[in-house]
């Protein structure tokens, strides 16, 4: 026999042997089922059909933030105490005070929308005074009031006396965000430190956080882009700005650069001539420049308020 026969026969001699034994594990197999690993070592299972691929998740498409909703915050005027003060309200009635700035008001009104291409807007109303405690503030609050009862008007009371803020004092409010912050935050908007009152044609800016450059941010294009935002937002409102005294700070010059009107509060029998000669000099340059002379005697106890040309 020769060799390849040889090789031959012991392959057929293996496929013999080995064809029982593949048949019994054949039959073990398909009568016991799929076998598990009990955790005595690997285990042998019958073929299982492929598991299907995953489902690719998708990948989200970022979205852009949602503009934050801006909220004009609110404020309750006491106006029983502010009547107590000696200020106009609303449903105060009719009493001589009140009587004295409907004729305070009445030219800043006819002056404040004069149509054509004035240079700057006359509905920006500054209100000051040469020296402190001449009742600018009080003035400032009972024009504001006073014009709150037109029919046709609405009016935004700013506190600009930025180094002694006393608006919200007057008013009974607490310190709040206002005009400094708004020009140091670019991320503020105007309603975000307006206060509406209860007074509804009547808004408030308080001076806000007290800061060492604040002739500086008076002085900046921010401020003179925000006046002019306020001042064209609403065709039909009246912005008043409580200055800072003219002979004490420099803030009340660089604020008056941005007005269309303004107003010098003097105190009867205590402002001295030169002290209000000086305010006005400071005024060089600026149009539509009005007195109230504040705290005059007509009569016999009582005090008046009057209004005059410059």
């Amino acid at each position: 026999m020769s060799i390849i026969e040889k090789a031959a026969g012991r392959i057929e001699h293996g496929r013999q042997e080995r064809g029982p034994a593949l048949a019994r594990a054949a039959e073990s197999t398909a009568g016991a089922g799929p076998l598990r690993d009990e955790g005595h070592g690997a285990a042998t299972a019958t073929a299982m059909p492929p598991a299907p691929a995953p489902t690719p998740t998708p990948t989200p498409t970022p979205s852009m933030p949602s503009a934050p909703t801006r909220r004009t915050r609110e404020v309750e005027l006491d106006l029983a105490r502010m009547q107590e003060r000696g200020l106009i309200t609303v449903a105060g009635g009719r009493t001589l005070l009140v009587e004295d700035f409907r004729v305070i008001k009445r030219p800043i009104l006819k002056k404040a929308f004069p149509g054509g291409t004035a240079v700057l807007p006359s509905n920006l109303v500054m209100i000051t005074s040469a020296l402190a405690g001449e009742g600018k503030t009080y003035c400032s609050i009972n024009l504001a009031m006073s014009i709150a009862m037109e029919l046709d008007h609405t009016v935004l009371l700013i506190d600009a006396d930025v180094a002694r803020p006393s608006v919200l004092k007057a008013l009974g409010l607490p310190p709040q965000p206002g005009l400094m912050d708004l020009l140091l935050d670019d991320s503020l908007d105007l309603a975000d430190v307006m206060l509406r009152t209860n007074v509804n044609t009547l808004s408030i800016l308080p001076a806000g956080t007290a800061n060492l450059r604040a002739t500086e941010l008076l002085a900046s294009q921010s401020m003179k882009a925000l006046v002019l935002e306020i001042a064209q937002r609403y065709p039909d409102r009246i912005i008043i700005f409580d200055s800072p005294p003219l002979l004490l700070t420099s803030e009340a010059r660089v604020l008056a650069g941005h007005m269309g009107q303004i107003v010098v509060v003097v105190e009867s029998q205590q402002t001295t001539q030169h002290a209000v000669l000086e305010g006005l000099r400071r005024l060089e340059g600026c149009d539509n420049v009005s007195l109230i002379y504040n705290k005059s005697r007509d009569f016999a106890g009582t005090e008046t308020y009057d209004y005059h040309y410059g």
